[in-house]
């Protein structure tokens, strides 16, 4: 029997009232793809929420493995990206279309923005192209080409100028997220405005997996340094997006459902925040 007929992953409701399974599948672009796996995430590992960009390279690959898999588009979380060199009113509204066509698909489940920061050459501020293109990812969603709308790597500053400037309030804010970096002041704010939190980078690129105290904790429960870490995030009720282009690895990474943390070691792994980025840094945007 396969692990996907033992597994439901929880789910996350979203302000607008869809629910985000708390557990995705990560892409990258640099060799982060691998049509086997998708497939095998899909049809073997219970996995249903998929998560890419345009800046990825692979969205015509993944949405051939898609289909491949069989799973009904229905039973699906597909969430995509716009490319900061795509922000402005109508390159925003045609890269969304763009990015359907090469994937083969009629909607996404969420669209994010990227970045904070246009790479567009305008005589306009950040803030005044985000709000240009945040209205047209809100005709996108009031379209029903996209049924939630988010952002990516914003900070506090940036979500409140949005709220300020235009009508729906971002649905999910992806940002880095692990024991070292765990940004819990934009997580309450996210919070406190009902925008869920996502998290990708789980594991630190590694980072935390030689980790002592990982290390340690990982012991006691007889789990790995990975689903100690996975379990910590979605413990803390963040939806966790692991990448891994490695059957066993996904596999793995899934397997997170079974234990629980005491609290006692919560606060252990929580207590490791020193602030490290191992991606990138939108804090110095404006």
């Amino acid at each position: 029997m396969t692990l996907a007929a033992h597994l439901r992953f929880p789910k996350v409701p979203l302000s607008n009232g869809l629910q985000i399974p708390i557990l995705g599948l990560g892409t990258s672009h640099d060799g982060g793809f691998s049509h086997d796996a998708i497939v095998y995430a899909l049809t073997e590992c219970g996995v249903c929420h998929i998560d890419t960009a345009k800046r990825y390279g692979c969205e015509e690959k993944l949405g051939k493995a898609i289909i491949e898999s069989g799973i009904p588009r229905s039973d699906l979380w597909v969430t995509n990206k716009l490319w900061p060199g795509d922000y402005g009113y109508k390159a925003a509204k045609k890269a969304c279309l763009d990015s359907c066509s090469q994937m083969r698909l009629h909607y996404f489940d969420l669209y994010l923005m990227h970045w904070p920061e246009s790479l567009q050459s305008c005589n306009c501020s950040n803030r005044e192209m985000r709000a240009e293109t945040w209205r047209a990812l809100e005709e996108l969603y009031k379209e029903g080409v996209c049924r939630a709308i988010g952002v990516s790597n914003f900070q506090v500053q940036h979500l409140e100028e949005l709220k300020e400037d235009c009508s729906v309030v971002p649905h999910v804010n992806q940002v880095e997220y692990h024991p070292f970096q765990q940004s819990n002041q934009l997580m309450g704010y996210c919070r406190r405005e009902g925008i869920v939190f996502e998290g990708y980078s789980p594991l630190a690129k590694g980072q935390v997996l030689r980790n002592p105290t990982v290390l340690q904790i990982a012991e006691k429960y007889g789990h790995t340094p990975a689903q100690i870490c996975i379990r910590w995030s979605i413990q803390n009720g963040v939806v966790t997006i692991p990448k891994s282009t490695k059957k066993k690895r996904i596999r793995e990474n899934c397997q997170v459902f079974g234990f629980q943390l005491e609290e006692s070691d919560m606060a252990t792994l929580g207590s490791l925040h020193d602030g490290r980025h191992v991606t990138w840094d939108s804090t110095h945007v404006e």
